[in-house]
């Protein structure tokens, strides 16, 4: 995932945003996410994280700028089920302003106009979530497609680049990912992402 500076400036954005009218932009696409600037890899499944989950989510983004560090955060809604999920981003004041639906491999994302270049593009939001979240398993058909590698250990998860070097480093505050803090940092780029769980409900599978 690649942040290029989008949570930076959130906090203008937004009053922007409260100050004019914007409407939804939607956006349909394949289901891959960059990886860099040359590579980008197909997502696994919604199914394949193996329970349907319905989740409040809170991402904090933390970043170097002006010899000083920066963070902003990103309440977000994840609904997952056996064929589709669902993931929406809102505003400090509780407005949407992202959102996306994947399903049938297809990601359909809509991002509020005057938003574009300022926050993530949603599916890069969604890959952050994907690669804490879903097994190892699910990623490594895709990860080995592009010749990167996914190892876990008890409560870490390390991504490895084609030339074998650490990319992205996860850890996991709780063996339970959902029940602790998850902490995604990107060791290329140098900015960390915190996931929290506010609350939760998890199911099986329908057939």
């Amino acid at each position: 995932m690649i942040l290029d500076g989008k949570f930076k400036t959130l906090k203008t954005a937004a009053l922007a945003l409260m100050l004019s009218a914007c409407t939804a932009m939607p956006q349909s696409q394949t289901p891959e996410v960059a990886l860099n600037d040359k590579v980008s890899v197909q997502l696994p499944s919604a199914r394949s994280l193996g329970y349907s989950l319905t989740a409040s989510q809170l991402i904090v983004a933390t970043w170097n700028a002006d010899e000083s560090k920066r963070s902003e955060q990103l309440p977000v809604q994840l609904q997952v089920s056996a064929d589709k999920l669902v993931l929406a981003g809102f505003s400090s004041w509780g407005t949407r302003i992202l959102s996306l639906e994947y399903q049938d491999d297809q990601i359909s994302t809509e991002l509020l106009t005057g938003l574009k270049g300022v926050l993530p593009q949603p599916e890069q939001v969604l890959f952050n979530l994907m690669i804490t979240l879903w097994p190892s398993s699910a990623w490594e058909a895709p990860l080995n497609k592009v010749k990167w590698r996914i190892i876990d250990t008890e409560n870490s998860r390390a991504i490895f680049n084609s030339a074998g070097e650490q990319v992205i480093d996860i850890q996991y505050s709780n063996a339970d990912k959902l029940a602790g803090e998850i902490r995604f940092h990107h060791l290329i780029d140098d900015y960390t992402i915190t996931i929290t769980t506010l609350q939760r409900q998890i199911a099986p599978l329908t057939p």
